[in-house]
């Protein structure tokens, strides 16, 4: 049947009615060709007025909604909708794609546009937060993203003049963005008073920081920098949806149909008003505008396109229109005229013609119209309605010539009959109306059949028939005129129908797909002469099909362009179009029909690109012409790599049983043992399922794979090394162009592909993070740049690297079925072809995406397998092998020939220089010239060809082929067999290496006395092993069936062997020829073992659960053990030969009594002590610590016991061989850990003299030999990787500090809630007391008195409009390290405290700051490169925390990076060139990245620890090394491209050595590390691997140390206690053998240095303490540099009445005075206690504290003596007053008081009075100017006032109002309503204080902002400055005299600032 294949006719797009102006605006330029650009639908167009033609851009799968034109204009970038959008950036002049930018946008892309060079492109999304990208298009890779706006953005230009700069706006906002690093940074605009908030259209950038954009009300709004500072008005009458700038000026385009243009200073020039013109007409709305020169592209609303000259500007030319908005569904042909007609919902009826490409006609009806059909005759045009009217038009003159309306739902088909006597109309309410056309169209029948609505009708050739679908897919069949329906099929037999337009029916039954019933055809329509049928559907999609098509599922060809539902499609007249009409894109698309021609005509229609696969979907309906596939073929692609578990799993796997563990580990569990085992040879190689993985290194050697392990073989000296950086399966390799370094690719749950080298065998780089399951396929570029992936996840995607640098390049989906090989173009890198199951794709790289083109086959050949491909001698050529053994030529994607090769499949072939060889299933090599003209050579793989020097025997003649490799003078052969074999030129065969064939390896046995094994396998052989260096096959011997187990007497003599059908037999061990056979199970056997000794008694276990025991000599069964209630897995024999050791599948261990079999219960203690000929058990007390921690998901399989009885060697399920010390008893034993299998290791044995282990993987089947190494011995190298299942018990060690650091919880700033404990009513929310009399608006009342005091009376007063931070007093030492560094030769220091970065001059103390972080900085680190000179890069706590790089010396911001730590950023630090950064977060898992900080890129990032990393550096040699060091971790990293790899510390080697917690890491010579512990141990590394530990370096934990580059000496920090001979900082030689001690004199009792940096003769030192003190190296000398309180909060703070001091109290126990002037601490007052509350009284000479414990202290200032002292309470103090005239001293407490003292009473301090029934705790108190009131605030939010010094309360509101205030530091009352913010639900306002000249306020609140408001400022929410820098928590706020500065303290922070006041000029 011939609708098996699609038809080879074709359809090309010839012309695209319509442009889209409805919901898209600046979506139509001029190119540099002086072509139109725009889209419609999904497609772009690119049209020519000059020759009125059209191009087209085909790659989008779904509508376009935006449209960016390169400033070069010729490349376009557009963007669509849909779930997974993408980014095209195309050609206007090919249309040929250039980069597909994917995979960030959800949704849709609704603007684009390019920056001013064109490099970079931004986009924005659809989705909820309209996510801004910015891309480097040209590599496909995104720059950088951030959420854009919570509403609709509408428009994003680049600055034109600034670079990294960007503008978007939208709903009700403007943004305006910087690019730094990875990070877009947005600024609101400011609307300010200059104009209305409101949706901002359109905007464009001009020069000097000015954006112009357009509103939504017609202004114009102009912005300077982030400010509106002027309007516009009246710009447009409606918003303004456009604006264009260019080089004359700007052209903006509004909904009032208006054009305006405007000079470069946007002063105007001319209006265009489009509504006024000869085409115009009401409601006009411009949607895009484009200015070029003279000429105006104008893009309405209603889908045209204007160009107007400006010189005519009143005669615009239109130059294209479309249907406008609203559904098209009618559709009609003329009958002999090349015209179509269209209507549409916009009630408009549309004639085209279809050869000018022009709308020729167009009438406006009055109601939407939903079907046309023109009379036989052409005269009439009928239209069916939406309202159930038909209106018939005279198509001459579009006049009407009936109306009739007899229904009241839609008309949505009619048709008038061939013979045009009569129209048939279909209607929704199910009914076919039949009208005479002669009697002035009277009804004359009606068909009332159906009971759904009407789809469609057809009439047959004579008129006399009509036949209808419906809605409910029904087809019926009515007699005309009258409508009786016709039931009799033989009646409808012989119709034949005029038109084909039904979507059901026998002919058309091919158009459904096979098994679903789902209708989403909309129309079809029959071309009877071409024998195609066209559809069209509700994807977009038209398809072309042969006609008739009976079966259901048949082929087609199918067409992209139209966006969703195509409603409509008809065959032209004379068919030489077809015409489809799109619903929802109301466009009209023309097809040209190409008929079946010759393909040499078709070659200008080559299959086109686009991003879906264009070409027909095979649908595998009884394709009886696909051949059989080839059985090795049908069972590889049977074959599936997924696992039960990942390897990847396993340390989740680990955390989920952790607390199982827990219980289990209280006994102390042995250590791991001593001896380790290496990997010594392999016998196996992976050709089962793995082609062309083969291949000759540089040096000759030969690289292939086997399990998962890599292996590079020396023929000469036969030794193997191994590649072991995989953890499971690797499916394929390559090697670089330079052969000398080799890909693999791997299995896992997210795969990785490994580069590696074959002399070091070190990883290069490491590619992961963009497969699923596995990789099967991979390829080098020509230049080895590059590399090529293919996974095995179900659409095989394919992905293009960067390999060096581990980037992704691009990223495609291959094919449903499986890639089998992917080669890249040897002379075009940005080509490539992938082959597998019926598949040739060719493919190009375009951006982040590849394009892809089926191969096209023609008549040529046959859609096959394609098992290897290569290209040949050009770009163009390119040879496939296929699976019926033809090799196939193609020129570009053109099929050129086929040539056959081989019998069967051909797997493999290469390309020499000047030929081809290639290598099949029938196991013969050819060698063909350089165009597969003529076969050269044939080389057959047989034994006879075998040369006398080869290592094994080949197994079979002819093996089947699967990798080839030419290369010194040999070809290289790798087989199915598991055979490597090397072809001699002239002939002879060398087998190197040979392993088992497919099928489950697991018998194994060791020879008694000889270096040689036996195995056998399901593979059905027998085969002996010589383990000595020849290491080769000694015999091999073919067996009935497969087998499971063998052994060896203890003669070596005999070898017995169980099989798989329950037989075993009895072979000489020589020539292994049977001696004798048995069979006397039915199931497998599973073990075999001869009794020690002479080897009288054999047992034979089987899997019935039954052993039984034969004697040897007279060959019978003697016993019988029963009593297993599962299979037998394990059987042991006791030295006597007396005693049987079982293990069962139900994990039951039994012993039985030989020969007989009696069971014997024998307890667990005696078990250890009967001596064992052999240990193979897995189960018992012996060996219960072998068991996983994760014993559910894998089970042990195999263990085996050293003859010294020292050693378990086991083999796991996860392919893990592991070593463990015996007896291993306990739970969870400590082991040494080995991976070389892939999946389960079936069986181990050690050799009779136990020198070597060897190993079977079960489904790898290779047999691996490990030697065994001794402790002794092993010294000179590090071993491999030996770790166990748990961390060690033992705890890290204990320090209190550490503790702290290591629990702390950050708070971030946005969440903090406040410090006191508050409750009630916030002030702003409580509703306000009526006051008693309202004063009367007419003042007879005197003046209102002065709210406050002012002091400075004399002066105007000047209010204060801004705060500059002028000093800090503050460091951050508690709970961040080495955060202290010197810059500028020891001129500078630079730290941090809170949010800001310090740069602090040591000579004159003056400070400047970086203040660009928004929380607060945890660490900060230097730039050591000289290239890079005073960077510094500090990190910050936030739930999405970023880190800045930025220059110390004018504190630019160069980078800020966005991470994914969630919590914060403890760690940075540089690496050697300067160019990256690491960072380690504080998430759970603790990750550690790195970043290229310029770019702002991520390279990579892996989790780093369970527990907390404290610290992480580069080695200061290196770009790719680092180490990390946390709790009771030290890890050892390397970056490989884009992994990181790292090994764990390694303390084996040092006895008595423990894992502690370390804290500080620096560096030596020769790969040495030293970190330090929390015990003051100082531990020194070599490589990964401890090798001394430095004992005592300091008396308690070593928090920092510092390598200084010059001299390679190096410092360390601890804590201490000062004594003669120790010292906090010590300075050490290189190697840590020699050190000199420091003491820092800070008076301290214990020093705990928490930073230390060296300069030139200098040590600078951080301390817990909170200062940085300078040490001289010569004389020891202390000088400190800074000061700050250690712990907060710090509460108290006064100024001095006078001078520039204040004073500042803390939780830290200690009351400091402050010199601003100065910049540093005066003196300081130990406390004892905390301090709460201080106050200087009113002439400055004392002081008054008041402490945590409810004591309050008064100070001489002069002699800082104790005045006197009072204890009254016992509850914190919390503020303190001296009264104006010094005579009272009232004191507020948190006990709900405030105590008078009279003190010209003297220093007794007798209280003479309280304040009773205050609600709450006190806050803050103030006193009137006159000392007669007192006015508190309390912790409910109220504010009450009091008489001093009765202590009355005062409740007048009249009378409070009268009070002038002496101070005002109150946060509640009317005059301070304004500060309470809208935000402020759990966090507050803490501290206020207005300034001595009364106007300005500042205050301070929970989420560290200092706020700066006018005084009073009654009204809620009041405006406001707000100035960031502290942490959480602003405790207290104070103006100093004379307002001159404001200091803030800090309560998280324990830091000071001191902000200048900037006052506003007079």
């Amino acid at each position: 049947m011939a609708a098996r294949s699609a038809p080879s006719c074709h359809l090309r797009l010839e012309w695209v009615y319509g442009y889209r102006g409805h919901q898209c605006r600046n979506n139509l330029y001029y190119t540099a060709a002086k072509e139109i650009v725009y889209f419609v639908a999904g497609v772009g167009v690119v049209y020519s007025p000059r020759e009125h033609r059209q191009k087209f851009y085909r790659g989008h799968s779904d509508d376009i909604i935006s449209l960016a034109l390169h400033p070069e204009r010729v490349l376009v970038a557009t963007g669509q909708v849909g779930k997974e959008p993408y980014i095209c950036i195309w050609d206007s002049y090919t249309v040929q794609t250039i980069s597909v930018l994917k995979d960030v946008h959800t949704h849709g892309i609704a603007c684009l546009a390019f920056d001013l060079d064109g490099q970079r492109l931004v986009s924005v999304g659809l989705d909820s937060k309209n996510a801004v990208c910015v891309w480097d298009w040209k590599r496909g890779k995104m720059l950088s993203m951030a959420p854009g706006h919570t509403d609709r953005i509408f428009d994003i230009s680049w600055d034109l003049y600034q670079p990294n700069k960007l503008v978007s706006c939208g709903v009700k906002h403007i943004k305006f963005w910087s690019l730094c690093g990875n990070a877009l940074t947005p600024k609101r605009g400011v609307f300010g008073k200059t104009g209305d908030l409101q949706t901002i259209l359109c905007l464009a950038c001009a020069r000097d920081e000015l954006t112009y954009s357009g509103a939504l009300n017609g202004d114009i709004y102009v912005w300077k920098g982030i400010n509106l500072i002027r309007t516009i008005q009246g710009a447009h009458a409606a918003g303004i949806f456009s604006m264009n700038a260019c080089e004359e000026g700007f052209a903006t385009g509004g909904r009032d149909g208006c054009i305006r243009l405007w000079d470069l200073t946007f002063k105007p020039i001319t209006v265009i008003d489009l509504r006024e013109t000869d085409q115009g007409y009401k409601g006009l709305s411009v949607r895009s505008v484009c200015w070029r020169g003279d000429h105006i592209l104008v893009g309405t609303q209603d889908s045209e396109i204007f160009e107007i000259v400006v010189q005519e500007r009143n005669k615009p030319f239109l130059i294209m229109q479309g249907h406008c908005e609203g559904e098209l569904w009618a559709l009609a042909v003329h009958p002999t005229k090349p015209l179509a007609v269209t209507g549409s919902d916009d009630r408009s009826v549309r004639i085209w013609s279809l050869v000018d490409h022009a709308l020729i006609a167009r009438c406006n009806m009055e109601e939407p119209i939903r079907c046309a059909a023109v009379n036989a005759d052409g005269i009439h045009l009928a239209l069916g309605m939406k309202d159930g009217s038909f209106t018939v038009l005279r198509v001459r003159d579009m006049t009407e010539v009936v109306h009739i309306k007899d229904r009241k739902e839609a008309i949505h088909e009619l048709k008038y009959s061939p013979d045009g006597t009569y129209l048939a109309v279909g209607c929704n309410d199910s009914s076919v109306d039949i009208y005479g056309v002669a009697q002035r169209y009277k009804k004359v029948g009606e068909c009332l059949g159906s009971l759904s609505f009407i789809t469609h009708l057809d009439w047959s050739s004579d008129s006399r028939y009509l036949q209808t679908n419906d809605g409910n897919g029904k087809r019926l069949f009515y007699r005309m005129p009258g409508g009786k329906e016709v039931t009799s099929t033989e009646e409808i037999k012989g119709v034949h129908w005029a038109s084909w337009t039904c979507v059901s029916g026998l002919e058309v039954n091919g158009i459904w797909p096979k098994y679903s019933d789902i209708n989403d055809i909309n129309s079809v329509d029959g071309n009877y002469v071409g024998q195609v049928l066209v559809t069209a559907d509700d994807y977009g999609i038209i398809k072309l099909f042969r006609y008739p098509c009976l079966r259901k599922g048949a082929k087609f060809r199918k067409y992209i362009g139209h966006s969703a539902h195509v409603t409509n499609v008809r065959w032209s007249h004379d068919y030489q179009w077809v015409i489809s009409i799109g619903g929802a894109d109301h466009s009209v698309f023309q097809w040209k029909f190409i008929p079946e021609r010759k393909l040499k005509d078709a070659l200008h229609i080559a299959p086109q690109e686009s991003l879906a696969d264009s070409n027909s979907d095979e649908s595998d309906s009884d394709l009886s012409d696909v051949p059989e596939l080839d059985s090795e073929i049908e069972q590889e692609t049977q074959l599936t790599y997924r696992r039960q578990v990942y390897k990847e799993d396993l340390p989740q796997l680990k955390e989920q049983c952790k607390e199982k563990q827990k219980s289990a580990t209280s006994k102390r569990r042995e250590r791991a043992p001593g001896n380790s085992i290496r990997l010594h040879f392999v016998h196996g190689y992976r050709g089962y399922d793995c082609r062309s993985n083969l291949f000759y290194t540089q040096i000759g050697e030969i690289v292939y794979h086997v399990a998962a392990v890599g292996v590079i073989y020396n023929r000469q000296q036969n030794t193997q090394r191994f590649y072991m950086g995989h953890d499971d399966d690797i499916l394929c390799l390559t090697i670089h162009p330079l052969k000398d370094y080799v890909a693999t690719g791997q299995v896992g749950r997210d795969p990785s592909i490994h580069i590696w080298d074959t002399e070091t065998i070190k990883p290069l780089s490491i590619l992961k993070g963009h497969h699923q399951f596995g990789v099967s396929a991979i390829d080098f570029s020509a230049d080895g740049k590059r590399l090529v992936s293919v996974g095995i996840d179900d659409s095989h995607t394919i992905v293009l690297w960067d390999w060096k640098k581990g980037e992704k390049l691009s990223i495609t989906r291959g094919s449903k079925d499986k890639i089998f090989v992917v080669k890249m173009n040897p002379y075009v890198p940005d080509k490539l072809i992938t082959a597998g199951i019926k598949h040739m794709k060719f493919w190009r790289k375009a951006g982040g995406g590849l394009i892809g083109r089926k191969g096209y086959i023609g008549t040529l050949g046959k859609n096959d397998t394609m098992m290897c491909a290569v290209y040949g001698w050009t770009e163009e050529m390119a040879f496939s092998g296929t699976s019926t053994g033809d090799v196939c030529i193609w020129r570009d994607i053109f099929l050129v020939k086929t040539v056959k090769a081989h019998d069967g499949p051909v797997f493999s072939m290469h390309a020499l220089e000047k030929g081809f060889v290639t290598g099949g299933k029938d196991g013969i090599v050819a060698l063909w010239d350089d165009s597969f003209e003529r076969c050269l050579k044939t080389y057959a793989i047989k034994r006879a060809a075998l040369a006398p020097g080869s290592k094994g025997l080949l197994l079979e003649d002819n093996p089947s082929i699967r990798a080839i490799s030419l290369g010194h003078g040999h070809i290289l052969v790798g087989t199915k067999n598991g055979e490597i074999l090397e072809v001699d030129k002239s002939g002879p065969i060398t087998l190197l290496v040979q392993g088992h064939m497919e099928g489950e390896v697991w018998g194994l046995a060791t020879h008694p006395y000889l270096p040689i094994c036996a195995t056998v396998s399901d593979d059905k052989t027998l085969r002996i092993w010589d383990l000595s260096p020849s290491h080769c096959m000694l015999a091999v011997r073919k067996l009935k069936k497969g087998g499971r187990c063998c052994c060896f007497s203890p003669d070596g003599k005999v070898l017995a062997v169980g099989l798989n059908d329950g037989s075993f037999l009895m072979a000489n061990a020589d020539t292994l020829e049977d001696l004798v056979s048995f069979h006397h199970r039915k199931d497998m056997i599973s073990d075999i073992r001869f009794s020690p000794g002479s080897g009288k008694y054999l047992a034979v276990a089987s899997h019935d659960s039954f052993i039984d025991i034969y004697n040897v000599m007279s060959s019978k069964r003697v016993g019988i053990c029963k009593g297993a209630t599962s299979y037998i897995t394990h059987i042991d024999w006791d030295i006597r030969g007396k005693l049987l050791q079982v293990n069962t599948g139900a994990k039951e261990q039994l012993f039985f009594e030989a020969p007989r079999g009696k069971k014997q219960t024998i307890p667990s203690m005696e078990v250890e002590k009967i001596a064992w000929a052999s240990w193979t058990s897995v189960l018992g007390l012996c060996c219960e610590g072998i068991w996983p921690v994760i014993g559910e998901v894998t089970d042990v399989t195999a263990s085996c016991l050293t003859n010294d009885k020292m050693v378990l060697a086991t083999g796991d399920d996860l392919g893990f061989v592991k070593l463990f010390r015996y007896p291993t008893k306990g739970k969870f034993g400590k082991f040494k850990r080995y991976v070389a299998h892939s999946t389960h290791v079936t069986n181990v044995r050690w050799t009779y003299d136990d020198s070597m282990l060897v190993t079977l993987g079960g489904t790898d089947m290779s047999l691996m030999v490990w030697s065994n190494e001794m402790e002794a011995y092993r010294e000179k190298r590090p071993c491999d990787s030996e770790e166990s299942d748990i961390d060690s018990e033992e705890d890290g060690g204990y320090d209190s500090d550490v503790t702290k650091e290591n629990e702390i919880s950050y708070t971030i700033r946005a969440l903090s809630t406040n410090i006191r404990p508050m409750f009630g009513i916030k002030p702003h929310l409580q509703q306000k007391e009526p006051s008693v009399d309202e004063r009367p608006p007419v003042s007879r009342a005197p003046p209102q008195p002065e709210k406050l005091q002012t002091n400075n009376v004399g002066k105007k007063k000047r209010p204060i409009e801004d705060l500059v931070l002028e000093l800090v007093f503050g460091y951050r030492g508690r709970d961040c390290r080495n955060n202290v560094h010197y810059l500028n030769d020891g001129d500078d220091i630079i730290y941090h405290t809170a949010s800001i970065g310090i740069l602090h001059n040591v000579a004159t103390g003056s400070q400047s700051f970086y203040q660009e972080h928004n929380d607060d900085i945890l660490c900060l680190t230097v730039n050591q490169h000289p290239k890079f000179i005073n960077i510094v890069a500090t990190g910050q706590v936030a739930t999405a925390p970023s880190i800045h790089i930025w220059d110390a010396m004018n504190k630019q911001t160069l980078s800020i990076l966005r991470c994914y730590h969630s919590k914060g950023v403890c760690s940075v630090s540089f690496s050697a060139t300067g160019k990256l950064l690491l960072s380690v977060g504080l998430d759970p898992e603790h990750t550690i990245t790195i970043w290229r900080w310029q770019e702002g890129a991520k390279i990579a990032s892996r989790a780093g620890h369970n527990q907390r990393i404290f610290v992480a550096e580069f080695r200061p040699d290196s770009d790719t090394q680092f180490v990390s060091v946390g709790v009771k971790h030290v890890k050892f990293w390397t970056l490989a491209g884009r992994a990181l790899l790292s090994k764990k510390g390694l303390l084996s080697t040092l006895e008595d050595a423990r894992m502690q917690t370390m804290l500080a890491i620096a560096f030596g010579a020769n790969n040495l590390t030293f970190t330090g512990t929390i015990s003051g141990d100082v531990c020194v590394w070599k490589d990964h691997i401890l090798c001394r530990i430095v004992a005592r370096a300091h008396n308690g934990p070593v928090f920092a140390m510092y390598t200084t580059l010059r001299d390679g000496l190096i410092v360390t920090g601890g804590k201490e206690r000062p004594s003669k001979e120790g010292g906090a900082v010590k300075l050490w030689d290189q190697e840590l053998r020699r050190c000199r001690a420091f003491r820092l004199e800070t008076g301290q009792a214990t020093d705990c240095v928490r930073s230390v940096c060296r300069g030139k003769g200098k040590i600078l030192v951080g301390t817990r303490n909170a200062e940085i003190i300078e040490v001289g190296e010569k004389n020891a000398a202390c000088n400190i540099l800074v000061n700050g309180h250690v712990d907060g909060p710090i509460w108290g703070l006064a100024t001095h009445p006078s001078r520039d001091f204040f004073l500042s109290a803390a939780e830290d126990g200690t009351v400091r005075l402050w010199d601003i002037a100065d910049k540093k601490m005066l003196n300081k007052v130990n406390l004892g206690h905390a301090a709460r509350t201080v106050c200087y009284s009113p002439e400055g000479d004392m002081v008054a504290i008041g402490m945590k414990n409810g004591e309050f202290i008064i100070l001489l200032v002069s002699s800082l003596k104790i005045w006197g002292k009072k204890r009254d309470r016992r509850c914190p103090i919390h503020d303190i007053r001296f009264s104006p005239d010094s005579q009272y001293l009232a004191v507020g407490s948190s006990e709900n008081s405030v105590d008078f003292y009279d003190l010209t009473l003297g220093p007794t301090l007798n209280r003479i009075s309280y304040c009773k029934d205050i609600p709450s705790f006190v806050i803050q108190m103030d006193f009137s100017a006159d000392s007669r009131y007192l006015q508190v605030s309390s912790g409910c939010y109220k504010r009450h006032v009091y008489e001093v010094p009765s202590g009355k309360h005062l409740m007048d509101h009249a009378a409070i109002d009268r009070i002038t205030w002496a101070t005002w530091t109150s946060i509640l009352g009317d005059e301070v309503l304004g500060i309470w913010s809208r935000h402020a639900e759990k966090a507050d306002v803490n501290c206020a204080c207005v300034s001595h000249s009364g106007i300005s306020l500042v205050t301070g609140d929970d989420f560290g902002m200092v706020k700066l408001f006018d005084f009073p400022c009654p009204e809620k929410f009041a405006k406001h400055k707000r100035f960031l820098g502290h942490s959480p928590h602003v405790t207290n706020i104070r103006f100093t005299s004379g307002d001159r500065h404001v200091v803030s303290a800090g309560g998280d922070d324990c830091s000071l600032f001191v902000w200048k006041c900037v006052h506003m000029p007079h």
